[in-house]
This record gives structure tokens, C-alpha cells and sequence, in this order.
């Protein structure tokens, strides 16, 4: 895997891309933090995506038997704190 930063990229897309096409994976960096990577675009993806497995959707709480005021309930909390 090729590591780049972004002015390198720039100055050499062509040649980073024609190692892409050969089956590289390039990280771009900038100031040596990744921020992307280049793959092969026929590539196999990284992730496994599999069907839930839960028979039954979550089941929500019974809805409240009055109104909230959640402003007035955040205020006491916070000063409480």
C-alpha cells in the first residue's frame, strides 16, 4: 500500500492511478493523517454486509401519559450538577 501526501498526488496523479489500476491501494495523507484511500475499482469491498438477524423490530416504550417538558427537565439536571 502506497502512502502519499496530497501535493504528491497532485503532482503524480497519472502514475498513483496507473498503480491503482495494477491492483495498489494508495492512502492519501495530509500532514501524515489519512484522510482517503485510492483502490482498484473492481476491488472487493471491506465490508461484509449481512441480513439482521432479529426476528421481531424492537419494540417501543408505551408513550407518556402526559406532556414533558424536556427544557425544564434539562435545567434541574443541570443544576443539580
Amino acid at each position: 500500500m502506497n502512502r502519499v501526501g496530497i501535493a504528491e498526488l497532485k503532482a503524480h496523479l497519472s502514475e498513483h492511478l496507473r498503480a491503482v489500476r495494477a491492483g495498489s491501494t494508495v492512502t492519501v495523507l495530509d500532514r501524515d493523517t489519512p484522510v482517503a484511500r485510492i483502490v482498484p475499482y473492481d476491488a472487493p469491498p471491506g465490508l461484509e454486509i449481512r441480513k439482521a438477524t432479529r426476528a421481531t423490530p424492537w419494540e417501543l416504550p408505551p408513550p407518556a401519559d402526559s406532556p414533558t417538558d424536556s427544557l425544564a427537565l434539562l435545567l434541574e439536571d443541570r443544576a443539580k450538577r
